[in-house]
C-alpha cells in the first residue's frame, strides 16, 4: 500500500512537470517496486508457494550442471538410455499435468508442480549419467547445454502456469503456457536426439511419440485457428499426408522385416511428420467448420502474436547467456568462436523478426500511442542489437576476457529492451479474440475430432509396437498387433477424409438459402398473377413512402452483400455460410415490401415492373447461390470463378435496375427519401476504416473523380434549366446526381487512401462530404418542386442549391489538384486537347464542303514560318512532358499546361494557313488540317501516358507506353512539318498527303488492335454501312494510281483516311456489342485488321506507282484492290453473323409492316377489353325492344373487335410466311416492290385498327345516348371496307392455298359477318324509331299550309346537305387513292 501511495504521488509529480527526466526515472523505479510487491503478494496465495518451491528445487538441481567435470558413468549405455527415455517421458507427462492443473484448483497445481520438480531432478540425473557416456568433450558440453535449456524452459513453464492460475482470464496467458510446454517438449527431444544417436530406430520412435503427444493438444481447443490454411487447403493437406503416411507405414513394416534400422528410423520420422500434418489440417478444418456455422462468431486476429514475442524473448535470452557464459575458458577457443557466431546469428534473426512485427503492428493500429510505442521499442531493440553486434565482432577477432566483459555489458540493454517489448505486446488490447463456437458448430466439429483422435491413438500404439519389433522381429504376436493398428489408422484416416468432405463450410447454409429464395420466388409469382387479374389487395396498414424506404434499404443491403459473397465463394469457405444466410434473410422482407409497393400503385404497368424486377433480383440471387455453392470457397476451383463473377454481375444489374425504378418512382411522387439515403450512405462510407486493397493508383481514382464531378456539375446546370421549362424531368436528373455521387464517393475513398501526404486525403474526403450535403439539398428541392411545379420560391431555392453544388464541385477538383497537381493538369490538358480535336473535325467538314474561304488576300507563305516555329515549340513541350513524368508534380503541371497552350496556338495558325489556301483547293485544306489533327491526337495519347507514368519507376510498363507515345508524337509532328513544306509544291503534295495518310492509318490500326473495349456500341447495320466507304475509297485509290495526278492522290488520301477510320471505329463498336459472342467478335476484329492491312498495302503500292509509274506496277493495283474487296466481303459476313436471328433492320418495310400489324392487333384487343366493360345505360322502365337493341349493339361491336383482332394476327402470320417462303426478303432485293407491298399492308392494318377504334367509340356513345344509329352504321361499314383492303394487301403475294391465307380469309369473313349483323341491328332500330315518330297534323287550314311548307323546306335542305356530303366523301377518297399502293388501286379498278 505504501508503494501504491508513492506511485500515485510520483505520477502526480510527473504530470506536473512532464519534461523532468528525474521525476520520470523515480516514477519508473516506484512502479517497478510496486510490481515486485504485487508479485510477493501473489506468491502468498494458495498453491503459489508450492510452485515457488518447485522453481527453487529446479534451480538447486540445475547447479549440478555447473561443475567443471562430470563424474564417470556407473551404468551401462543401454540402462542409461532406458532411464533417460523413461524420465524424459515422465517429465513430458508432468509438463502436460502442469498445463492441465493450471486450469484447475490450487491443490492440483501444487501436486503437479511438486511432481514436475521431482521428475525434473530424476531427468537431470539421467541426463548427466548419459553425458558421462559421451566420448568427445564437445558432445558432452552440448549435452550439458541442452540440459541447461531444459532447466530454463521448465522454469518458464512453471512461471506461466503460476501466472495463469492467478489470473485465468488474462489475455494470451493460455497461449504463453502452451508455448512454454512446447518448449519443454522440444528441448527434451533435442537432448534425446543428441544423447541417443547410437540407437537410431529407438530415437526416432521416441521423438515421434513425443511429437504426437504434443499435437494432441490441438484437438482440445478447436475454437482457435491452428494455421492459415483454408478449408480446401486442409483437404489437400490431409490427402497428401495420408498418402505419405501410408507409404511410410509400409516402409516401417518392411524395414522391421529386413532389419534395416537406419531406413526404419527415416520411415518413422516421415510418418511422424505426416501424422502431425494430418492433425494440424484436421484441427484447422474443425475450427473452420465450427466458425462457419451462422450461429458462431469468428475470432479476431490480434495486432501482434504474443507467442512469437515470448519465443523470441526466450531465444534471445538463451543466446545472450551462451555469449557471456563464464564456464567456457579461453583455452576452448574453437568451441567458443562457434558458440559466439551461433549465438550472434540467433540474436540477429529474432531481433529482426521483432522489429518487423513492430513495424507491421504500428501500421495496423489506429491508436497513436501504441503506434509510437511500437516504433520506439523497435528502435531500442535495433540500436541495442547494433551495439551488441559490434562487441561480438570484437570478441570474434580477439577472444579475450575484456572483450567478453564488454559483450556481457552490451547484452543487458538488449535483454531489457526485448523484455519491455514482450510485456507491452502482451497487453490485452492487442490480444486475439478466440472464436465462439455454437452448439451446432461444435456438433459439426465432432466427427472430424473423433476420427483424428482415433488416428493419433492408433498411430501411438503402432509406433510403440514398431519400436519393439525392430529389436525383436521374430515375435509373431507383435506382428499381428502391428497389422491391427495399421488397419485402425487407415480406417481413421478414411473417416477423417469423409468427415471433412461432408462438413464443408457453407454447403448446408447454401441449401437452406436456396430453398428460402425459391419460396420467395413462388410468393412473388403469386402476387404477379394477382396483379394481372387486378386482384392484388392493397395494404392499408402502412404508407407508400414507408414501403418504398423499406424496399430501398433492403435492396441496398442485398447489393452490399454481393462482393462479400463473391469473395467468400472464391476463397473464404468459413465466411460463406454467414454471408449466404444473411442474403437469404433479406429476401422475405424484400418480397413483402415489393408486393406492398405494387399493391399501392394505380398504374398496372408500374405494378408489373416492380414485381418483375423483384423476381429478377431473386432469380439472380438464386443463380448466385448455386454458383457460390459450386465454388464452395475453394480458391483452386477456377472453373467456378467465371460463373460466380457472371452471377455477381447479373445480381448487380438487377439491384441497379430496381434501385433506378425506386428512385424514379420516389422522385415522381416528390418522395426523394431513397435518393437522400443513398447519398448519405455513400457519404458515411467515406469515413469508414481502411478500404480493401486498392487495385489502381491515385491517378486512376483522380481521373474517375474528375469525370464524375464534372457529370454532377453538368446535371446540376441542367436541373436549373429544367426547373423553369420542364419540372417533371427533375426526377430523372436527381436520380442521375445520386448515381454519380455514389460513384464519386467510392472513388474518393480510394483516392483519399492512396493520396500522399495524408492531409491531402483528408481534404479530399472533406470536400466530397461537403459536395454530398449539397447534392442532398438539391435532390430534396427537386422533389419539392415536382410536388408544386409552379412554386417560384422553390424554384429559386433549387437554383441556389444547383449553384452551390457547382461551387463544391470546383472545390473537389481543387482538392484533387492539390493531391497531384501535375496529373490534374494532365487531365485538364487532355480535356482541352479533346475539344481541339472536335473543333478540327468541324473545320474539316467546312473544308470538305468548300466553304473554308480566306477573309483577306494572305497567301500560305505568310503562315508557313509561323506554323513551323509553333510546331518546333510543341516538340520542346513534348520533351518537357516526357521528362516531367519522372520529375516532380510542379514540373509536370507546367509541361502539361504549356503543351495544351502550344497545341492551341498550332491549330489556330494551321487553320489560318488552310484558310489562306482558299476554297478552290479543298482537298489540300483537308490534308493540312488532318496533319495537325494527327498531332493533336498524338498529344492527347502522350498526355494520358504521362499521367499514368507519373511517379513510376523506370522499369514500370507505363514508362514503355510513355516512350511509345512520345515516338508517335514526334512522328506526327515531323509529318506535319513535311506536309507544310509540300503544300505549295504541286508536284509532291499528293505524295506527301498519301504518306501521311498511310502513317496515320497504321497508328489507328495499332489502337484498334488493343484489348480496350470502346465506350459505346453500335449496330451491325451501321458497321455494314461503313464498309461501303472502303469500296468507294478502293476504287478511288486505283483510279489515282492509274492517273498519277496529284489532285486525285490528295483526294484519295483524304477519302481513305475517313473510310478506314470510320470502318475501324464501327467495327470495334459493333464487335463489342453485348449480344455478340466471342467467336464472332474475334472474327470481326481479325477481318477488320486484315482489311486495314490490305488497304495500307494498296496505298503503299499507289505510292510506289507514283514514284515509278510502269505498266506492270499499275496492273498490280487490281490485285491489291481485289484483296481489299475480299476482306470487305468477309467483314460484311461477320456483320451478318453479329445480327443473328433476333436482329432486324428498323428501316426495313417488312419489319415495319409486321410491327404495325402487331400494334393494330394490340389496339383492337384494347378496344375489345373496353367494350367488355361497357354496360347499357340505366333508364326508366321502357319497352323491352330498346333494351334488346342496346344489348345487340354491344354484342355486335364485341364480335367485330374480336374478329378484327384475329384478322390482324392472321395477317401478321401471313406476312411472316411470305418472308419464310422468300417471296418477300427480310432485306428486300427489290426494295421498291417489297416496300410498296409492305406500305400497303401497313396502311391497311392501320385502317383496320382506326376503324375498329371508331366503331368502339360509336358503340359506347350510342349506348350512352350521345350518338345516332347512323354513326354506328357508318363505323361498321368502315370496318368492313378496311378489312377488305387488308385482305387485298395480303393476297397480292401470298399463295391462295397456304394455311395462313386460309386463316386470313376465315378471319376476314368473320369481320364481315359481324359488321353486317351490327348494321342490320342498327338499321332495324332506326326503322322502328321512325315508326314510333308520330306526326301530329294541324287541323286549321293556315296552320296546315305552313306545316307543309316547313316540311318541304327541311327536305330540300337535307337533300342539299346529302349532296355536299357525297362530294366531300368523293374528294376524300380521291386524295386517299393517290397514296394507296399499286396493288390496291388495280384491285379496286
Amino acid at each position: 500500500m505504501e508503494g501504491s501511495v508513492m506511485l500515485i504521488y510520483e505520477a502526480k509529480q510527473a504530470l506536473v512537470s512532464p519534461g523532468d527526466a528525474e521525476s520520470q526515472q523515480r516514477l519508473a523505479q516506484v512502479a517497478k517496486s510496486v510490481s515486485h510487491s504485487l508479485n510477493d503478494c501473489v506468491n502468498c496465495l494458495p498453491g503459489q508457494k508450492d510452485v515457488d518451491m518447485a522453481l527453487r528445487c529446479i534451480g538447486e538441481a540445475s547447479k549440478k550442471l555447473l561443475v567443471e567435470s562430470l563424474p564417470p558413468s556407473t551404468k551401462s549405455f543401454q540402462v542409461a538410455q532406458s532411464e533417460l527415455n523413461q524420465t524424459a517421458a515422465d517429465l513430458n507427462q508432468s509438463a502436460g499435468d502442469v498445463v492441465h492443473a493450471s486450469r484447475g484448483t490450487s491443490s492440483q497445481l501444487a501436486d503437479a508442480s511438486g511432481k514436475f520438480s521431482e521428475d525434473f531432478d530424476e531427468f537431470l540425473d539421467a541426463g548427466i549419467e548419459m553425458a558421462g557416456h559421451t566420448q568427445r568433450k564437445d558432445d558432452q558440453i552440448q549435452v550439458i547445454g541442452n540440459l541447461k535449456n531444459i532447466s530454463m524452459a521448465s522454469s518458464k513453464l512453471l512461471l506461466a502456469a503460476k501466472s495463469l492460475s492467478v489470473d485465468p482470464g488474462a489475455a494470451n496467458a493460455k497461449n504463453l503456457l502452451a508455448a512454454a510446454a512446447r518448449a519443454v517438449t522440444e528441448s527434451i527431444n533435442q537432448l534425446i536426439t543428441l544423447a541417443t544417436q547410437q540407437a537410431p530406430g529407438q530415437k526416432e520412435c521416441d521423438n515421434a511419440l513425443r511429437e504426437l503427444e504434443a499435437v494432441k493438444g490441438m484437438l482440445d481447443n478447436p475454437n482457435e485457428p491452428v494455421s492459415d490454411l483454408s478449408y480446401f487447403d486442409c483437404i489437400e493437406s490431409v490427402m497428401e499426408n495420408s498418402k505419405v503416411l501410408g507409404e511410410s507405414m509400409a516402409g516401417i513394416s518392411q524395414n522391421c522385416k529386413t532389419g534395416d534400422v537406419l531406413s526404419f528410423g527415416d520411415c518413422v520420422a516421415v510418418a511422424s511428420k505426416a501424422l502431425c500434418g494430418l492433425t494440424e489440417a484436421a484441427g484447422q478444418a474443425s475450427y473452420l467448420v465450427g466458425v462457419s456455422d451462422p450461429n458462431s462468431q469468428a475470432g479476431h486476429q490480434g495486432l501482434v502474436d504474443p507467442v512469437q514475442f515470448a519465443r523470441a524473448n526466450q531465444a534471445i535470452q538463451t543466446a545472450c547467456q551462451n555469449l557471456v557464459d563464464p564456464d567456457s575458458s579461453p583455452s576452448q577457443v574453437s568451441w567458443d568462436i562457434t558458440q559466439v557466431l551461433s549465438s550472434a546469428t540467433i540474436v540477429a534473426k529474432h531481433t529482426s523478426a521483432l522489429c518487423n512485427a513492430c513495424r507491421l503492428a504500428s501500421s495496423k493500429t489506429a491508436n497513436p500511442t501504441a503506434k509510437r510505442h511500437f516504433v520506439q521499442s523497435a528502435k531500442e531493440v535495433a540500436n541495442s542489437t547494433a551495439t551488441l553486434v559490434k562487441t561480438i565482432k570484437a570478441l570474434d577477432g580477439d577472444f579475450s576476457e575484456e572483450n567478453r566483459s564488454k559483450c556481457r555489458v552490451a547484452t543487458a540493454p538488449l535483454i531489457e529492451a526485448v523484455e519491455n517489448l514482450t510485456v507491452f505486446a502482451s497487453n490485452p488490447e492487442f490480444a486475439s479474440i478466440p472464436a465462439k463456437i455454437s452448439r451446432e458448430g461444435s456438433a459439426a466439429q465432432e466427427p472430424i475430432l473423433l476420427s483424428t483422435r482415433s488416428m493419433l491413438e492408433s498411430s501411438t500404439h503402432l509406433l510403440k509396437t514398431a519400436r519393439s519389433l525392430v529389436i525383436n522381429p521374430k515375435d509373431p504376436p507383435t506382428w499381428s498387433a502391428l497389422a491391427g493398428y495399421s488397419r485402425t489408422v487407415s480406417d481413421s484416416i478414411k473417416g477423417l477424409i469423409t468427415a471433412i468432405r461432408d462438413k464443408a463450410p457453407g454447403q448446408r447454409e447454401c441449401d437452406y438459402s436456396i430453398d428460402n429464395i425459391n419460396t420467395c420466388i413462388r410468393d412473388i409469382e403469386q402476387a404477379s398473377l394477382a396483379a394481372v387479374s387486378q386482384n392484388l389487395a392493397s395494404r392499408d396498414d402502412i404508407s407508400l413512402e414507408a414501403l418504398q424506404e423499406q424496399l430501398t434499404s433492403t435492396v441496398q443491403e442485398i447489393g452490399y452483400l454481393i462482393d462479400p459473397i463473391t469473395t467468400a465463394a472464391r476463397g473464404q469457405a468459413a465466411q460463406l455460410g454467414h454471408k449466404v444466410t444473411q442474403l437469404a434473410g433479406y429476401f422475405e422482407p424484400l418480397i413483402v415490401a415489393s408486393v406492398g409497393v405494387a399493391s399501392k400503385l394505380q398504374d398496372h404497368q408500374q405494378q408489373m415492373t416492380f414485381l418483375d424486377q423483384t423476381k429478377t433480383l431473386a432469380e439472380s440471387a438464386l443463380q448466385m447461390l448455386y454458383a457460390a455453392k459450386e465454388g464452395g470457397g475453394n480458391p483452386k476451383a477456377f472453373h467456378t470463378h467465371d460463373a460466380i463473377a457472371e452471377a455477381a454481375q447479373l445480381m448487380r444489374e438487377a439491384v441497379e435496375d430496381i434501385m433506378a425504378t425506386l428512385n424514379e418512382a420516389a422522385s415522381e411522387g416528390g418522395m426523394v427519401g431513397g435518393m437522400v439515403d443513398s447519398i448519405a450512405e455513400a457519404m458515411g462510407r467515406l469515413n469508414e476504416g481502411t478500404p480493401p486493397e486498392p487495385e489502381g493508383s491515385f491517378v486512376d481514382y483522380q481521373t474517375s473523380m474528375v469525370k464524375y464531378s464534372k457529370a454532377i456539375a453538368l446535371t446540376a446546370q441542367e436541373m436549373m434549366t429544367k426547373s423553369v421549362t420542364c419540372p417533371e424531368d427533375l426526377g430523372a436528373l436527381a436520380s442521375q446526381v445520386t448515381s454519380d455521387y455514389s460513384q464519386l464517393a467510392l472513388q474518393g475513398r480510394l483516392a483519399a487512401y492512396t493520396a500522399e501526404p495524408e492531409e491531402i486525403g483528408f481534404q479530399i474526403r472533406t470536400r466530397v462530404q461537403e459536395l454530398g450535403h449539397g447534392c442532398i439539398f438539391l435532390v430534396q428541392k427537386a422533389g419539392a418542386l415536382q410536388v408544386t411545379p409552379s412554386d417560384s420560391y422553390t424554384k429559386r431555392e433549387l437554383i441556389d442549391c444547383a449553384r452551390s453544388v457547382t461551387e463544391k464541385v470546383s472545390m473537389v477538383l481543387s482538392a484533387l489538384q492539390a493531391g497531384n497537381k501535375g496529373t490534374q493538369a494532365c487531365i485538364t490538358a487532355a480535356s482541352a486537347v479533346s475539344g481541339i480535336i472536335a473543333d478540327l473535325d468541324t473545320t474539316i467538314m467546312f473544308a470538305s464542303a468548300g466553304t473554308l474561304n480566306a477573309e483577306n488576300d494572305e497567301s500560305f507563305a505568310d503562315h508557313r514560318e509561323n506554323i513551323l516555329k509553333t510546331a518546333k515549340a510543341l516538340v520542346e513541350d513534348t520533351k518537357m512532358l516526357v521528362s516531367g513524368a519522372a520529375s516532380g508534380q510542379d514540373k509536370l503541371a507546367q509541361a502539361a499546361q504549356s503543351s495544351a497552350k502550344t497545341i492551341t496556338q498550332l491549330t489556330d495558325v494551321v487553320k489560318l494557313g488552310a484558310t489562306s489556301i482558299g476554297s478552290d483547293d479543298p482537298e489540300t485544306q483537308v490534308v493540312l488540317i488532318n496533319a495537325v489533327k494527327d498531332v493533336a491526337k498524338a498529344l492527347a495519347d502522350l498526355i494520358g501516358a504521362t499521367k499514368c507514368a507519373a511517379g513510376k519507376t523506370a522499369d514500370d510498363p507505363s514508362m514503355y507506353q510513355l516512350k511509345s507515345a512520345a515516338k508517335v508524337m514526334v512522328t506526327n509532328v515531323t509529318s506535319l512539318l513535311k506536309t507544310v513544306k509540300a503544300v505549295e509544291d504541286e508536284a509532291t503534295r499528293g505524295t506527301r498527303a498519301l504518306e501521311s495518310t498511310i502513317e496515320c492509318i497504321k497508328q489507328e490500326l495499332m489502337v484498334f488492335q488493343t484489348k480496350d473495349a470502346p465506350e459505346k456500341s453500335t449496330t451491325p447495320e451501321e458497321f455494314i454501312r461503313m464498309t461501303k466507304g472502303i469500296t468507294t475509297a478502293t476504287a478511288k485509290a486505283v483510279a489515282a494510281g492509274n492517273s498519277a495526278r496529284q489532285e486525285d492522290v490528295i483526294s484519295t488520301a483524304n477519302l481513305s483516311r475517313k473510310a478506314i477510320f470510320d470502318m475501324l471505329t464501327t467495327c470495334k463498336q459493333a464487335a463489342y456489342h453485348p449480344e455478340v459472342n466471342e467467336d464472332v467478335r474475334s472474327r470481326a476484329l481479325l477481318y477488320g485488321a486484315e482489311c486495314t492491312t490490305g488497304y495500307i498495302n494498296l496505298l503503299e503500292h499507289v505510292l510506289l506507282v507514283l514514284q515509278r509509274p510502269t505498266a506492270e506496277q499499275k496492273q498490280q493495283l487490281a490485285v491489291y484492290s481485289k484483296r481489299v474487296a475480299g476482306t470487305v466481303t468477309e467483314l460484311i459476313q461477320a456483320a451478318e453473323a453479329m445480327k443473328g436471328t433476333e436482329w432486324v433492320d428498323p428501316e426495313d418495310p417488312t419489319v415495319i409492316a409486321e410491327t404495325e400489324l402487331l400494334g393494330a392487333a394490340a389496339s383492337i384487343e384494347a378496344a375489345a377489353k373496353k367494350l367488355e366493360q361497357l354496360k347499357p345505360r340505366a333508364k326508366p322502365k321502357q319497352a323491352d325492344e330498346t333494351l334488346d337493341f342496346e344489348e345487340q349493339i354491344l354484342e355486335a361491336a364485341k364480335s367485330i373487335a374480336a374478329a378484327t383482332s384475329a384478322l390482324v394476327k392472321s395477317a401478321s402470320a401471313a406476312q411472316r410466311e411470305l418472308v419464310a417462303q422468300g417471296k418477300v426478303g427480310s432485306i428486300p432485293a427489290n426494295a421498291v416492290d417489297d416496300g410498296q407491298w409492305s406500305q400497303g399492308l401497313i396502311s391497311a392494318a392501320r385502317m383496320v385498327a382506326a376503324a375498329t377504334s371508331n366503331l368502339c367509340e360509336a358503340a359506347n356513345a350510342s349506348v350512352q345516348g350521345h350518338a345516332s344509329e347512323e354513326k354506328l352504321i357508318s363505323s361498321a361499314k368502315q370496318v368492313a371496307a378496311s378489312t377488305a383492303q387488308l385482305l387485298v394487301a395480303c393476297k397480292v403475294k401470298a399463295a391462295q392455298d397456304s394455311e395462313a391465307m386460309r386463316r386470313l380469309q376465315a378471319a376476314g369473313n368473320a369481320v364481315k359477318r359481324a359488321s353486317d349483323n351490327l348494321v342490320r341491328a342498327a338499321q332495324k332500330a332506326a326503322f322502328e324509331k321512325a315508326d314510333d315518330d308520330r306526326v301530329v297534323v294541324k287541323t286549321k287550314f293556315v296552320g296546315g299550309i305552313a306545316q307543309i311548307i316547313a316540311a318541304q323546306e327541311e327536305m330540300l335542305r337535307k337533300e342539299r346537305e346529302l349532296e355536299e356530303a357525297r362530294k366531300k366523301l368523293a374528294q376524300i377518297r380521291q386524295q386517299q387513292y393517290k397514296f394507296l399502293p399499286s396493288e390496291l388501286r388495280e384491285d379496286n379498278n
